[in-house]
């Protein structure tokens, strides 16, 4: 079994807000299904609100994340599943219930993890 990475930048779900109730419940009833059959390690998304900040070695704080990165944003779930198949179609669903497409990460095997 592997651990997967849904995820999808906010810019990605150009929703009208008309439509956001919808995709909230929509999203939340596909989390629900991949609570009901096991899956289901993670999930939520970023707090945009609250800026990140670099913490280096010593301890100390920086504002901002890396300077030359693109910003990480958005909503993410981790899933643990047997096959990429079948992570393929949990991100379908996501992408169904969320109007956007997702991107699909597996994360490599960390034995002490």
């Amino acid at each position: 079994m592997a651990k997967y990475l849904i995820s999808f930048p906010s810019a990605a779900m150009n929703v009208p807000d008309s439509e956001l109730e919808a995709v909230d419940r929509d999203a939340h009833d596909v989390i629900r299904k991949a609570k009901e059959a096991g899956v289901y390690v993670f999930g939520g998304g970023i707090d945009e609100t609250v800026p990140p900040v670099l913490v280096s070695e010593n301890g100390s704080v920086a504002e901002g994340g890396y300077p030359w990165a693109p910003p990480l944003n958005g909503g993410f779930t981790v899933l643990e599943l047997p096959s990429s198949k079948e992570a393929i179609a949990w991100a379908a669903r996501f992408a169904k219930a969320c109007r956007c497409d997702q991107e699909l990460r597996v994360f490599g095997f960390d034995p002490e993890s």
